[in-house]
């Protein structure tokens, strides 16, 4: 399963990008997706997820409400909405997938959940 991230760049605080993740996978309904970032000198940290079917979502708590996590299954690519970007946001973003059946539920939202990971695409919001 390869996950290709794109959509970064430079953007002013307060302005918006669309995050996009296609993943060469034709069953890429069975897999859960997420959204990491990983900032300079930090650990990788969780930013959204999002169900196999699209219905279910969840986000840290540090981007509820300006982040939206969607994807489209007939296309097999995911995307993050990012709003009133800040300087904080700057980061590396990455797109993983989970292979697993552990039900949504369950999940804990971590790093070792996922088995697949994109390359990234770097996110830089200047103040």
């Amino acid at each position: 399963v390869q996950l290709q991230a794109s959509g970064g760049g430079l953007v002013q605080a307060g302005g918006s990008l669309r995050l996009s993740c296609a993943v060469s996978e034709r069953t890429f309904n069975d897999y859960v997706m997420g959204w990491f970032r990983q900032a300079p000198g930090k650990e990788r940290e969780f930013v959204a997820a999002i169900s196999r079917s699209g219905s279910n979502t969840y986000y840290a708590d540090s981007v509820k409400g300006r982040f939206t996590i969607s994807r489209d299954n007939a296309k097999n690519t995911m995307y993050l909405q990012i709003d009133r970007l800040k300087p904080e946001d700057t980061a590396v973003y990455y797109c993983a997938a989970d292979s697993t059946k552990r039900p949504w539920l369950l999940r804990d939202y971590t790093l070792n959940e996922y088995d697949y990971w994109g390359q990234g695409t770097l996110v830089t919001v200047s103040s």
